[in-house]
């Protein structure tokens, strides 16, 4: 077992030094990461029924999901992101008096925030606060930027967001971020549908912050945007016309029901 655990973390010193390299070669990182995999079942790095595992092997294990996370981040494969950050919150949460705190714990705990809040699924994302404390919630710098983020989208602040791009609290947030801002302005753009009748590229650039008239036109042509020379129309052609609400009829039904519940009292 001594001398797996050798091999394991040799190969991971490996892994570790081509991630430190700028710019990270991401193709022999994949190669690395799929031999640690492999190696990594045959040691015990999991406690399973009465056996204790070893501490080295539980952060040994714990590191290699940490960088997987970041590598499934920057290749974009967001199924292999949601498998290893759900294994390595084992290690953050259960067995944090075993092994004691990672100095990449919030970060990457608020990576995971950031990418629950950029799809979506805000149930999920409250489920995930409630596992930190309060303070770590409102002090914490990985944590709290993302906080301000879900606080901005409740309140219809869509400003702050597109402006929060270029202060994430790391660079490993700005895929996640790009998402969350498409997200945003597919947000925007259902209520610019509904709200107007008709939008000049100009406006409906500065609303959703791209730049006119190419990304405009780009993200318009996603949500089928009717452009007429350099205004968009959003009139429902097919809509039936609205109908005259009979006013004077309501008010005598209301007067009539306000006079019954005073008989009744």
């Amino acid at each position: 077992m001594a001398a797996n655990l050798q091999s394991v973390e040799s190969l991971f010193k490996e892994l570790k030094a081509e991630w430190s390299k700028k710019p990270i070669n991401l193709p022999k990182c994949g190669t690395l990461l799929d031999n640690l995999k492999i190696a990594l079942t045959k040691l015990s790095y999991l406690p399973t029924g009465n056996t204790k595992t070893p501490k080295a092997e539980m952060i040994l294990a714990r590191d290699v999901l940490e960088i997987a996370v970041e590598y499934s981040v920057k290749t974009k494969d967001i199924p292999a992101f949601e498998r290893y950050i759900s294994q390595l919150k084992c290690y953050y949460y259960d067995y944090k008096q075993e092994i004691g705190e990672s100095v990449n714990n919030y970060k990457l705990l608020g990576l995971n925030l950031l990418f629950l809040l950029s799809v979506n699924r805000v149930s999920e994302f409250h489920t995930e606060l409630e596992l930190l404390s309060a303070e770590t919630i409102q002090t914490n710098e990985f944590i709290r930027p993302i906080l301000a983020l879900e606080q901005y989208i409740m309140e219809g602040r869509y400003n702050k967001i597109f402006q929060a791009k270029n202060s994430a609290p790391s660079d490993i947030y700005n895929y996640f971020m790009d998402m969350l801002l498409e997200t945003v302005r597919n947000e925007i753009g259902a209520c610019i549908e509904k709200s107007y009748e008709k939008i000049s590229i100009n406006e409906a650039a500065k609303r959703l912050n791209l730049k006119p008239p190419t990304e405009v036109k780009a993200f318009g042509a996603k949500r089928n945007w009717v452009l007429n020379g350099e205004i968009y129309n959003f009139v429902d052609k097919t809509a039936k016309p609205k109908e005259a609400l009979p006013s004077v009829e309501l008010a005598e039904q209301a007067i009539f029901y306000a006079r019954e519940l005073e008989m009744i009292v």
